[in-house]
């Protein structure tokens, strides 16, 4: 059992405001009632929140407080301490510093666990107090994903390496073997099941970092020793078809995957930095279709309104939001949507992320020329019907793209601005003529992409006052009237990898160009008067778009407000 604290915690808690003096009082006085210590009925009572309840034990201790949730534990830090002895014991050890290893505990004063690991480990226990339920959830997490085994033999193939002098192809064969190909696969078996869209692998002075994008958010996942890294490095890049002796420039490669019966095309890209060279691989499933622009969010009068402008034969469709809000997901689900045996879709994209049946797809070489504005002029005498330009990022790619819709084809491109509104003065800076604009563009879609809640532990709140009159003031009309405001959030739980999220949802904006419209970039009226005059002819803005899916219970607002707020 857990050695308890029966006096001074709730004195510190007084000496924060974080307790009354007659709340105080109480639990002393049904302490000696209970028999039970203070530490028990605070608990039990919920009056104070559990890491503050456990910050004020860790002074009564004079031991530290950890906190343990996101925290990244090296290999071998964690090889010290076997998985069974940490769940019977309830420690895990998260660092270690010469002779020193940090070990967090539920009982930082379980002198028999300590002398224990000390001996075993030749190592001298510096203690820390941490949360029961984050000591559990770490183990859980970080046990699983160690490749201790993998890194361990590793390292000593790395230590034969440069103690020998071989040629590059001979280091390439090694480096072909288990146990580096164990490490890679591992990495790149947990990013396909976690769902991960990047996995950045980063040097630094001491240590090897593996970081996953799930869900749009970056996540410290692995630490690697750092003897390992210049071989994990020089497998990705044979994998990638790169020049492993070439680690002073940035390097592009790509190479397929298969996990089970899934096909992934990962992107390969290298820098060198600092302390070694550094990799992300952005992985892509071959076999998915892009999804439908219901399954991405879209609904409502936003839908209809983005619909109805997709079936005109001709004009400009802009999709506007900053890099990673899914603009290109959002332009495949188009064109999957219009593509047919009776139209010619031509795409310039950089790069080539999805494979569209029926359309004819090119990729960008600046190298060689083959920008987005060569490939749009040579895209005119191919007879097209559609055409998508991958972004557009200069005066002569807005020139050509107004000229195909003017002419009679339907072209869609992304424009990096913040909102839907903010495209058309960033166009009238670039040069475009007024008249211009106003005559080819006929929609513009602003976007962001957010993180769902997981629905195997959502749950209701209530929110405070404040928070519900906001939502209130930001909806107005669009609130469902006659029922009281609720919001939802994740839990945490096996399904979410205890995030509280799993999966993400877009959030929309469709600007039609209106007569009113027309007028205002006539006159190179500002974002803001455009905005205005939108939301005044039925637009749905982000932020509102974001809100109705928080009351829905779809995301949280924190989601909303991360990624929507100006």
């Amino acid at each position: 059992m857990p050695t308890t604290v029966q006096f001074g915690i709730e004195d510190i808690l007084l000496t924060q405001g974080l307790l009354t003096q007659d709340q105080v009082l109480a639990l002393k006085q049904q302490s000696i009632t209970t028999n039970l210590p203070t530490e028990t009925l605070l608990v039990k009572s919920n009056l104070v929140p559990l890491a503050k309840l456990f910050t004020a034990k860790s002074q009564v201790l004079g031991v530290p407080f950890i906190k343990l949730e996101n925290k990244a534990i090296p290999v071998d830090v964690l090889n010290t301490v076997p998985e069974n002895v940490a769940k019977r014991y309830h420690v895990l050890p998260f660092d270690k510093k010469g002779n020193q290893l940090f070990l967090a505990m539920v009982d930082p004063l379980d002198l028999q666990v300590i002398q224990f690991l000390e001996k075993r480990n030749n190592l001298t226990i510096k203690p820390y107090l941490a949360l029961p339920e984050e000591i559990e959830k770490a183990i859980s997490e970080q046990y699983t994903q160690t490749l201790s085994s993998e890194v361990s033999s590793a390292l000593k193939e790395v230590s034969a390496l440069q103690n020998t002098e071989q040629e590059i192809e001979d280091k390439a064969e090694v480096i072909r073997e288990a146990p580096v190909a164990n490490i890679a696969a591992q990495l790149l078996e947990y990013a396909v099941k976690s769902k991960a869209s990047d996995i950045h692998i980063e040097p630094e002075d001491d240590r090897t970092r593996v970081r996953y994008r799930i869900d749009g958010i970056l996540h410290e996942k692995v630490i690697l020793p750092r003897g390992v890294h210049e071989s994990l490095i020089s497998r990705m890049k044979i994998m990638s078809s790169l020049k492993i002796e070439e680690k002073r420039l940035p390097q592009d490669g790509r190479f397929s995957y298969t996990s089970g019966k899934s096909v992934y095309d990962l992107r390969i890209s290298t820098i060198p930095t600092i302390y070694g060279e550094k990799i992300v691989m952005r992985l892509l499933p071959k076999s998915t279709q892009p999804p439908t622009l219901q399954d991405l969010g879209l609904r409502g009068i936003s839908l209809k309104n983005l619909q109805a402008q997709i079936l005109r034969p001709h004009g400009i469709i802009l999709v506007c939001g900053p890099t990673g809000s899914g603009k290109t997901t959002t332009l495949y689900s188009i064109l999957t949507k219009i593509s047919s045996t009776k139209v010619n879709i031509l795409t310039i994209e950089d790069p080539v992320e999805y494979q569209i049946p029926g359309a004819n797809q090119v990729q960008v070489n600046a190298a060689i020329g083959l920008t987005f504005a060569n490939a749009l002029r040579s895209f005119l005498r191919q007879d097209p019907n559609i055409m998508l330009v991958g972004e557009i990022r200069d005066a002569e790619t807005a020139d050509l793209a107004i000229q195909a819709a003017l002419t009679g084809h339907e072209v869609f491109s992304t424009l990096h601005t913040t909102t839907a509104s903010g495209a058309l003065p960033r166009l009238l800076d670039m040069g475009v003529e007024p008249f211009l604009l106003a005559s080819s563009i006929n929609a513009v879609v602003g976007q962001r992409i957010l993180r769902k809640i997981c629905q195997h532990c959502r749950t209701p709140i209530t929110p405070p006052t404040e928070v519900a009159s906001n939502i209130q003031a930001i909806l107005g009309s669009l609130l469902p009237t006659g029922k009281p405001v609720t919001l939802f959030k994740g839990a945490g739980c096996n399904e979410c990898g205890n995030t509280g999220y799993s999966g993400r949802v877009g959030i929309y904006e469709v600007l039609v160009l209106s007569p009113g419209i027309m007028k205002l970039v006539l006159s190179k009226s500002s974002a803001a008067d455009v905005e205005k005059m939108a939301v005044t002819e039925g637009m749905i803005t982000l932020k509102q778009d974001g809100y109705l899916k928080v009351i829905e219970g779809i995301t949280t607002l924190e989601e909303v407000l991360r990624v929507a707020e100006d």
